[in-house]
Protein backbone atom coordinates (compact mmCIF):
# COMPACT_ATOMS: atom_id res chain seq x y z
CA UNK A 1 0.00 0.00 0.00
CA UNK A 2 1.54 3.24 -1.28
CA UNK A 3 -0.21 6.31 0.56
CA UNK A 4 -0.16 10.23 -0.37
CA UNK A 5 -1.09 12.71 1.49
CA UNK A 6 -2.40 16.61 0.87
CA UNK A 7 -5.02 18.79 1.59
CA UNK A 8 -9.11 17.88 1.14
CA UNK A 9 -11.71 20.16 1.95
CA UNK A 10 -13.96 20.43 4.97
CA UNK A 11 -17.20 19.09 3.09
CA UNK A 12 -14.68 15.67 2.38
CA UNK A 13 -13.23 15.52 5.59
CA UNK A 14 -16.65 15.55 7.78
CA UNK A 15 -17.74 12.77 4.94
CA UNK A 16 -15.14 10.60 6.15
CA UNK A 17 -15.82 11.47 9.92
CA UNK A 18 -19.26 10.69 9.42
CA UNK A 19 -18.76 7.54 7.78
CA UNK A 20 -16.61 6.43 11.12
CA UNK A 21 -17.65 5.05 13.72
CA UNK A 22 -15.80 6.74 16.46
CA UNK A 23 -13.25 9.86 15.85
CA UNK A 24 -12.63 12.06 18.63
CA UNK A 25 -14.28 15.46 18.08
CA UNK A 26 -10.78 17.40 18.21
CA UNK A 27 -10.64 15.94 15.00
CA UNK A 28 -13.39 16.80 13.43
CA UNK A 29 -13.01 19.60 10.40
CA UNK A 30 -15.75 21.76 12.61
CA UNK A 31 -13.53 21.92 15.34
CA UNK A 32 -11.07 23.96 13.10
CA UNK A 33 -13.41 26.78 13.93
CA UNK A 34 -13.15 26.91 17.87
CA UNK A 35 -9.45 27.06 17.97
CA UNK A 36 -9.52 29.63 15.54
CA UNK A 37 -5.82 31.36 17.15
CA UNK A 38 -4.46 28.55 15.21
CA UNK A 39 -4.06 27.96 11.61
CA UNK A 40 -5.64 24.67 10.37
CA UNK A 41 -6.00 22.88 7.71
CA UNK A 42 -7.89 19.21 6.84
CA UNK A 43 -5.32 16.89 5.48
CA UNK A 44 -6.38 12.99 4.24
CA UNK A 45 -4.47 9.76 2.90
CA UNK A 46 -5.16 8.58 -0.15
CA UNK A 47 -4.56 5.11 -1.27
CA UNK A 48 -4.94 5.42 -5.15
CA UNK A 49 -7.72 7.76 -6.20
CA UNK A 50 -9.93 6.40 -2.31
CA UNK A 51 -9.77 8.08 0.62
CA UNK A 52 -8.29 6.18 4.02
CA UNK A 53 -7.82 8.08 6.47
CA UNK A 54 -8.02 12.04 7.59
CA UNK A 55 -6.83 14.35 10.34
CA UNK A 56 -7.28 18.38 11.48
CA UNK A 57 -3.92 19.65 11.81
CA UNK A 58 -3.65 22.81 14.20
CA UNK A 59 -0.46 24.91 13.13
CA UNK A 60 1.04 26.95 16.04
CA UNK A 61 3.49 29.37 15.09
CA UNK A 62 7.13 30.23 16.88
CA UNK A 63 7.29 32.81 18.76
CA UNK A 64 9.83 35.33 16.78
CA UNK A 65 10.03 32.63 14.06
CA UNK A 66 6.44 32.60 12.35
CA UNK A 67 7.40 31.10 9.66
CA UNK A 68 7.74 27.88 11.53
CA UNK A 69 4.57 25.85 13.07
CA UNK A 70 4.27 23.07 15.14
CA UNK A 71 2.03 20.83 13.22
CA UNK A 72 -0.53 19.30 16.14
CA UNK A 73 -2.93 16.69 15.21
CA UNK A 74 -4.88 16.32 18.84
CA UNK A 75 -6.50 13.11 19.65
CA UNK A 76 -6.03 11.87 16.33
CA UNK A 77 -5.37 11.67 12.90
CA UNK A 78 -8.00 8.50 11.74
CA UNK A 79 -6.00 6.73 10.00
CA UNK A 80 -5.75 2.48 10.49
CA UNK A 81 -3.02 2.13 13.71
CA UNK A 82 -3.44 -1.06 13.78
CA UNK A 83 -0.79 -2.63 11.20
CA UNK A 84 2.70 -0.65 10.02
CA UNK A 85 2.54 3.12 10.53
CA UNK A 86 5.62 4.16 8.94
CA UNK A 87 3.38 3.82 5.84
CA UNK A 88 0.68 6.25 6.98
CA UNK A 89 3.01 8.96 9.30
CA UNK A 90 5.99 9.04 6.32
CA UNK A 91 4.46 10.82 3.85
CA UNK A 92 2.52 13.01 6.53
CA UNK A 93 6.15 14.28 8.01
CA UNK A 94 7.51 14.23 4.35
CA UNK A 95 4.43 16.65 3.42
CA UNK A 96 4.23 19.08 6.43
CA UNK A 97 7.69 19.99 6.50
CA UNK A 98 7.34 20.76 3.05
CA UNK A 99 4.48 23.24 4.31
CA UNK A 100 6.58 25.35 6.90
CA UNK A 101 6.07 22.67 10.06
CA UNK A 102 8.96 22.14 12.33
CA UNK A 103 7.77 19.17 13.89
CA UNK A 104 4.56 17.45 14.38
CA UNK A 105 2.52 16.49 17.77
CA UNK A 106 -0.08 13.78 17.65
CA UNK A 107 -2.05 11.79 20.33
CA UNK A 108 -3.07 8.34 18.76
CA UNK A 109 -6.53 7.88 19.86
CA UNK A 110 -5.37 4.01 20.76
CA UNK A 111 -5.54 2.83 24.86
CA UNK A 112 -2.81 1.14 26.21
CA UNK A 113 -4.20 -0.17 29.26
CA UNK A 114 -7.66 -0.63 31.37
CA UNK A 115 -8.01 -0.68 35.03
CA UNK A 116 -11.45 -1.73 36.76
CA UNK A 117 -13.12 0.36 38.69
CA UNK A 118 -13.31 -2.18 41.05
CA UNK A 119 -9.84 -2.01 41.33
CA UNK A 120 -9.56 1.59 41.47
CA UNK A 121 -11.93 1.96 44.64
CA UNK A 122 -9.49 -0.58 45.91
CA UNK A 123 -6.41 1.01 45.22
CA UNK A 124 -7.72 4.29 46.74
CA UNK A 125 -8.40 2.37 49.95
CA UNK A 126 -4.99 0.80 49.96
CA UNK A 127 -2.26 3.29 51.33
CA UNK A 128 0.46 1.74 49.68
CA UNK A 129 -0.90 2.04 46.71
CA UNK A 130 -0.12 5.63 45.32
CA UNK A 131 -0.96 5.59 41.57
CA UNK A 132 -3.23 3.37 38.83
CA UNK A 133 0.27 2.50 37.43
CA UNK A 134 1.00 0.23 40.52
CA UNK A 135 -2.22 -1.49 39.99
CA UNK A 136 -2.23 -4.47 37.35
CA UNK A 137 -3.92 -3.55 34.77
CA UNK A 138 -5.64 -5.28 31.35
CA UNK A 139 -3.30 -4.05 28.17
CA UNK A 140 -4.31 -3.37 24.61
CA UNK A 141 -1.95 -5.10 22.44
CA UNK A 142 -1.98 -2.30 19.63
CA UNK A 143 -1.68 0.17 22.42
CA UNK A 144 2.09 -1.59 22.83
CA UNK A 145 2.30 -1.73 19.15
CA UNK A 146 1.80 1.66 18.66
CA UNK A 147 4.30 2.76 21.11
CA UNK A 148 6.83 0.22 20.02
CA UNK A 149 6.62 1.86 16.14
CA UNK A 150 6.15 5.49 17.49
CA UNK A 151 10.03 4.73 19.45
CA UNK A 152 11.16 2.97 16.70
CA UNK A 153 10.69 5.85 14.23
CA UNK A 154 11.92 8.76 16.21
CA UNK A 155 9.06 10.19 17.83
CA UNK A 156 9.27 11.48 21.38
CA UNK A 157 6.76 10.98 24.13
CA UNK A 158 5.46 14.23 25.62
CA UNK A 159 3.84 12.74 28.82
CA UNK A 160 3.93 14.11 32.17
CA UNK A 161 3.79 11.85 35.24
CA UNK A 162 0.76 13.26 36.89
CA UNK A 163 -1.03 12.63 32.88
CA UNK A 164 -1.62 16.19 32.27
CA UNK A 165 0.12 18.60 30.22
CA UNK A 166 0.37 21.06 27.17
CA UNK A 167 -1.83 19.11 25.68
CA UNK A 168 -5.06 16.57 26.13
CA UNK A 169 -4.62 13.84 29.41
CA UNK A 170 -3.96 10.54 29.05
CA UNK A 171 -5.63 9.21 31.54
CA UNK A 172 -9.03 9.00 31.06
CA UNK A 173 -12.11 7.39 32.60
CA UNK A 174 -14.84 5.69 30.21
CA UNK A 175 -18.04 4.12 30.32
CA UNK A 176 -18.70 0.96 28.00
CA UNK A 177 -22.16 0.81 26.53
CA UNK A 178 -22.28 -1.23 23.94
CA UNK A 179 -24.91 -3.62 23.88
CA UNK A 180 -26.31 -2.25 27.56
CA UNK A 181 -29.50 -1.06 28.54
CA UNK A 182 -29.80 2.02 31.18
CA UNK A 183 -30.69 -0.81 33.62
CA UNK A 184 -27.24 -2.15 32.65
CA UNK A 185 -25.48 0.95 33.65
CA UNK A 186 -27.53 1.56 36.46
CA UNK A 187 -26.72 -1.82 38.15
CA UNK A 188 -23.08 -0.97 37.36
CA UNK A 189 -23.22 1.87 39.31
CA UNK A 190 -22.27 1.84 42.79
CA UNK A 191 -24.57 2.26 45.49
CA UNK A 192 -23.84 5.89 46.21
CA UNK A 193 -24.67 7.07 42.86
CA UNK A 194 -27.92 5.45 42.02
CA UNK A 195 -28.50 6.22 45.58
CA UNK A 196 -27.95 9.98 44.12
CA UNK A 197 -29.54 9.76 41.02
CA UNK A 198 -32.93 8.37 42.91
CA UNK A 199 -32.68 11.32 45.49
CA UNK A 200 -32.06 13.94 42.35
CA UNK A 201 -35.66 12.88 41.12
CA UNK A 202 -37.56 13.03 44.22
CA UNK A 203 -36.42 16.46 45.19
CA UNK A 204 -37.70 17.45 41.76
CA UNK A 205 -34.68 17.86 40.01
CA UNK A 206 -35.47 18.28 36.52
CA UNK A 207 -32.82 17.90 33.29
CA UNK A 208 -33.85 19.52 30.24
CA UNK A 209 -31.61 20.05 26.93
CA UNK A 210 -31.38 24.18 26.40
CA UNK A 211 -29.56 26.80 25.10
CA UNK A 212 -28.73 29.53 28.34
CA UNK A 213 -24.71 29.51 27.83
CA UNK A 214 -24.87 32.78 29.53
CA UNK A 215 -26.92 30.88 32.45
CA UNK A 216 -24.59 27.90 32.47
CA UNK A 217 -21.36 29.87 32.09
CA UNK A 218 -22.51 31.83 35.69
CA UNK A 219 -22.62 28.81 37.08
CA UNK A 220 -19.16 27.48 35.70
CA UNK A 221 -17.55 30.45 36.78
CA UNK A 222 -18.67 30.06 40.69
CA UNK A 223 -17.70 26.13 39.97
CA UNK A 224 -14.35 27.57 38.87
CA UNK A 225 -13.94 29.80 42.22
CA UNK A 226 -14.60 27.04 44.19
CA UNK A 227 -12.47 24.79 42.76
CA UNK A 228 -9.46 27.04 41.81
CA UNK A 229 -9.43 26.81 38.25
CA UNK A 230 -9.66 29.50 35.26
CA UNK A 231 -12.70 29.77 33.90
CA UNK A 232 -12.70 30.27 29.81
CA UNK A 233 -14.78 32.82 28.79
CA UNK A 234 -18.15 32.95 27.57
CA UNK A 235 -16.89 33.52 24.44
CA UNK A 236 -15.18 30.19 23.77
CA UNK A 237 -18.62 28.60 24.44
CA UNK A 238 -20.63 30.55 22.30
CA UNK A 239 -18.18 29.83 19.71
CA UNK A 240 -17.98 25.91 20.30
CA UNK A 241 -21.82 25.42 19.96
CA UNK A 242 -21.99 27.86 16.72
CA UNK A 243 -19.01 25.71 15.45
CA UNK A 244 -20.04 21.85 16.29
CA UNK A 245 -23.97 22.59 16.18
CA UNK A 246 -27.03 20.59 17.64
CA UNK A 247 -26.37 17.59 16.19
CA UNK A 248 -22.77 17.47 17.95
CA UNK A 249 -23.00 19.06 21.29
CA UNK A 250 -25.53 19.81 23.81
CA UNK A 251 -26.06 21.80 26.85
CA UNK A 252 -27.98 20.01 29.48
CA UNK A 253 -29.47 22.39 32.47
CA UNK A 254 -30.50 20.77 35.70
CA UNK A 255 -32.74 23.20 37.66
CA UNK A 256 -35.00 22.95 41.48
CA UNK A 257 -37.57 24.57 42.12
CA UNK A 258 -36.33 27.05 39.25
CA UNK A 259 -32.60 27.46 40.23
CA UNK A 260 -30.24 25.91 38.05
CA UNK A 261 -28.66 23.83 40.33
CA UNK A 262 -26.16 21.96 37.77
CA UNK A 263 -25.34 22.42 33.87
CA UNK A 264 -23.09 20.21 31.62
CA UNK A 265 -22.16 19.86 27.77
CA UNK A 266 -21.86 16.55 25.87
CA UNK A 267 -19.87 16.46 22.44
CA UNK A 268 -20.80 13.23 20.09
CA UNK A 269 -19.44 12.42 17.32
CA UNK A 270 -20.79 8.93 16.03
CA UNK A 271 -20.26 6.15 18.65
CA UNK A 272 -18.72 7.92 21.51
CA UNK A 273 -20.06 11.06 23.72
CA UNK A 274 -17.76 12.87 25.80
CA UNK A 275 -18.92 14.86 29.31
CA UNK A 276 -16.86 18.00 27.94
CA UNK A 277 -17.65 20.74 30.69
CA UNK A 278 -19.85 20.93 33.68
CA UNK A 279 -20.67 23.28 36.82
CA UNK A 280 -22.62 22.79 39.78
CA UNK A 281 -24.06 25.22 42.37
CA UNK A 282 -22.66 25.71 45.84
CA UNK A 283 -26.14 25.76 47.09
CA UNK A 284 -28.79 23.08 47.20
CA UNK A 285 -25.90 20.72 46.64
CA UNK A 286 -27.80 17.80 48.54
CA UNK A 287 -30.10 17.45 45.36
CA UNK A 288 -27.66 15.80 43.17
CA UNK A 289 -28.16 17.99 40.44
CA UNK A 290 -24.52 16.84 39.03
CA UNK A 291 -25.60 13.30 39.05
CA UNK A 292 -28.51 13.95 37.35
CA UNK A 293 -27.33 15.68 34.36
CA UNK A 294 -25.00 12.80 34.09
CA UNK A 295 -27.50 10.21 33.86
CA UNK A 296 -29.76 12.69 31.65
CA UNK A 297 -26.37 12.50 29.37
CA UNK A 298 -25.93 8.55 29.64
CA UNK A 299 -29.27 8.00 28.56
CA UNK A 300 -29.55 10.07 25.49
CA UNK A 301 -25.60 8.41 24.60
CA UNK A 302 -27.32 5.07 25.09
CA UNK A 303 -30.18 6.63 22.78
CA UNK A 304 -28.15 7.17 20.10
CA UNK A 305 -25.95 4.07 20.12
CA UNK A 306 -23.11 4.93 21.73
CA UNK A 307 -20.47 2.42 22.28
CA UNK A 308 -18.31 4.41 25.04
CA UNK A 309 -19.57 7.30 27.12
CA UNK A 310 -16.17 9.45 28.47
CA UNK A 311 -15.72 11.47 31.39
CA UNK A 312 -12.46 12.66 30.07
CA UNK A 313 -9.72 13.00 31.57
CA UNK A 314 -8.37 11.81 35.22
CA UNK A 315 -4.85 12.11 37.55
CA UNK A 316 -3.19 8.70 38.11
CA UNK A 317 -2.99 10.10 41.54
CA UNK A 318 -4.95 7.03 44.07
CA UNK A 319 -3.21 8.89 46.81
CA UNK A 320 -6.21 9.69 49.53
CA UNK A 321 -4.39 12.44 50.40
CA UNK A 322 -4.16 14.35 46.63
CA UNK A 323 -6.70 16.45 45.88
CA UNK A 324 -7.29 15.15 42.70
CA UNK A 325 -8.34 11.99 43.74
CA UNK A 326 -12.14 13.11 44.95
CA UNK A 327 -12.97 13.41 40.84
CA UNK A 328 -11.35 10.06 40.02
CA UNK A 329 -13.90 8.91 43.40
CA UNK A 330 -16.73 10.65 41.11
CA UNK A 331 -16.01 9.33 37.87
CA UNK A 332 -15.53 5.42 39.30
CA UNK A 333 -19.11 5.54 40.65
CA UNK A 334 -20.43 5.46 37.54
CA UNK A 335 -19.01 2.19 37.45
CA UNK A 336 -16.55 2.69 34.13
CA UNK A 337 -13.33 1.88 33.86
CA UNK A 338 -9.72 4.18 33.35
CA UNK A 339 -7.94 4.09 30.56
CA UNK A 340 -4.17 4.89 29.54
CA UNK A 341 -3.85 5.64 26.31
CA UNK A 342 -0.43 6.39 24.02
CA UNK A 343 -0.63 10.05 25.02
CA UNK A 344 1.08 12.73 23.04
CA UNK A 345 4.51 12.26 20.76
CA UNK A 346 6.30 15.21 18.80
CA UNK A 347 8.73 14.18 15.73
CA UNK A 348 11.21 16.93 15.17
CA UNK A 349 11.24 17.89 12.02
CA UNK A 350 13.75 20.76 12.16
CA UNK A 351 15.93 19.66 15.11
CA UNK A 352 17.26 23.51 15.51
CA UNK A 353 14.26 25.13 16.02
CA UNK A 354 12.43 21.81 17.92
CA UNK A 355 14.38 22.46 20.65
CA UNK A 356 14.54 26.37 20.72
CA UNK A 357 10.59 25.75 21.00
CA UNK A 358 11.10 23.49 24.17
CA UNK A 359 13.40 26.06 25.68
CA UNK A 360 10.69 28.48 25.15
CA UNK A 361 7.52 26.22 26.67
CA UNK A 362 10.03 25.31 29.29
CA UNK A 363 10.42 28.93 30.52
CA UNK A 364 7.18 29.71 30.05
CA UNK A 365 5.64 26.85 32.22
CA UNK A 366 8.42 28.07 34.72
CA UNK A 367 7.61 31.06 34.81
CA UNK A 368 3.67 30.46 35.26
CA UNK A 369 4.45 27.89 38.21
CA UNK A 370 6.21 30.59 39.97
Amino acid sequence: MTLTVGPISADEHLAFVNAQRSVSFLQSPEWAHVKTEWRSESLGWHDGPQLVGAGLVLHRPVPRLERYTLAYLPEGPAIDWTGDLGAWLAPLAAYLRANGAFAIRLGPPVRTHFWSAAQVKEGVADPEVERLTDLPSQTDPVGALVTGQLRDGGWLPQNPEDGFGAGHPQFNFELPLAGKTPDDVLRGMNQLWRRNIKKAAKAGVEVAVGNDLKAFHELYVETAARDHFTPRPLKYFETMFAALGPGRIRLYLAHHEGSLVSAAIMIRVGAQAWYSYGASSTAKRDVRGSNACQWAMIQDALAAGCDVYSLRGITPTLDADDSHVGLIQFKVGTGGQAVRYVGEWDLPLRPLVYRAFDVYMRQREHRRRR
